[in-house]
C-alpha cells in the first residue's frame, strides 16, 4: 500500500476553509490523506494533552510519522533540557506511548543533520538510538552524502536492514556533500519511507545569518512529469516491501499539498478511512 500526506498540518491553507482555527486544522486534514509528519515533537518532547488531542482528532486507521526530538539527532543548540540522554530517550518514548498503543504510529523519522557524517562514532551512535527504541519501528535519514559515495553505498544499506531501521529516500537538490542522492531500495521490514523536499538547488545550502533561509530552502513545485516519474518509483517501492509512506514537504510556497493530492491521483489511489469532510453549508 502506498500512503500519502504532507509535513505537519497547519502551513496548507488550500485544505482548509478561510476562518478555519489552528486547533480544527487536524480534523479536516484527516479528511484529505491517511498519514501526517509530525514535526512539532522535533521542536520538544510533546505533553500528554497535546498526543491524546491529536489522536482524537483523526480516524481510527490514521498514522503519524513522528519526528525524533532534535536533542536525539544532534540538532540541539546547547545543553538538553534533560539530565541524560537515557532520561531524554525515556521521555520521548513515553510520549509516543499512545501512539503505539492505538495503532496510529507509522514510525519515529530520525533525520540526522548534514554534519552527520559517515564515521565510527556516528555508526555506533545509530546502534545505541536503536538500542534505546527497542522494537519501535524507526525511519532512518542521512544529510550527508558520505553514506552513500560509491564503494560505501551498499554496506550502508547493510548497516540499515541489519540493524532493524526503516529507510528513508529522499528527493532533494543535489548540492554537494550536504544532500544525499536518490537511492530505491528498501531498508528493514515491510515498509520504506520517502520524503519530497523539492528540487530548489539555490536555497538548499542558504543558511547561516539568512534568518530566512527555511522559507527559501524548501521552496519548490513539482511539474507533472516529475510526479509521474515519481509515481513510477513508489510502485516499484511497493513491490519490494508492500507498504510505502511518502510525504511533501516542499512546503515554503504552499505546494506540498497540491502536489500530495496530483501524486494520490497519478497513482489512482482511493482511501475509504479518511475523516469525513466538513460540509459549507452556506
Amino acid at each position: 500500500m502506498i500512503k500519502i500526506g504532507v509535513t505537519g498540518w497547519g502551513d496548507h491553507d488550500t485544505l482548509y476553509k478561510p476562518g478555519t482555527k489552528s486547533t480544527d486544522k487536524l480534523k479536516e486534514y484527516g479528511a484529505h490523506f491517511p498519514i501526517v509528519e509530525l514535526d512539532a515533537s522535533f521542536y520538544a518532547v510533546q505533553p500528554e494533552r497535546n498526543n491524546r488531542k491529536w489522536l482524537r482528532d483523526t480516524p481510527d486507521t490514521f498514522q503519524f510519522i513522528v519526528k525524533a526530538y532534535q536533542g536525539m539527532t544532534g540538532h540541539q543548540r546547547g545543553d538538553i533540557p534533560f539530565n541524560t540522554k537515557e532520561e531524554m530517550f525515556d521521555a520521548f518514548k513515553l510520549m509516543i506511548g499512545p501512539y503505539e498503543e492505538t495503532g496510529k504510529l507509522a514510525c519515529v523519522l530520525f533525520q540526522f543533520p548534514p554534519w552527520f557524517d559517515c564515521r565510527k562514532e556516528h555508526v555506533d551512535y545509530l546502534r545505541w538510538c536503536k538500542r534505546q527504541m527497542n522494537q519501535t519501528p524507526c525511519a532512518l535519514e542521512f544529510r550527508h552524502e558520505s553514506w552513500y559515495l560509491p564503494g560505501r553505498r551498499e554496506s550502508t544499506l547493510e548497516f540499515i536492514r541489519k540493524e532493524g531501521w526503516i529507510h528513508t529516500i529522499c528527493d532533494e537538490p543535489q548540492a554537494g556533500e550536504k544532500s544525499i542522492p536518490i537511492v530505491l531500495e528498501a531498508g528493514a521490514g515491510d515498509r520504506v519511507f520517502v520524503r519530497f523536499h523539492g528540487r530548489n538547488v539555490h536555497g538548499w545550502n542558504k543558511v547561516g545569518n539568512d534568518q530566512h533561509w527555511r522559507e527559501v530552502r524548501y521552496l519548490y513545485r513539482y511539474n507533472e512529469a516529475e510526479l509521474k516519474d515519481w509515481a513510477n518509483k513508489l510502485k516499484e517501492l511497493e513491490r519490494q516491501c508492500g507498504n510505502v509512506y511518502a510525504v511533501f514537504n516542499n512546503n515554503s510556497g504552499g505546494d506540498a499539498a497540491d502536489n500530495a493530492k496530483q501524486m494520490i491521483d497519478l497513482l489512482g489511489l482511493e482511501y475509504d478511512d479518511l475523516a469525513p469532510k466538513q460540509l459549507d453549508l452556506f
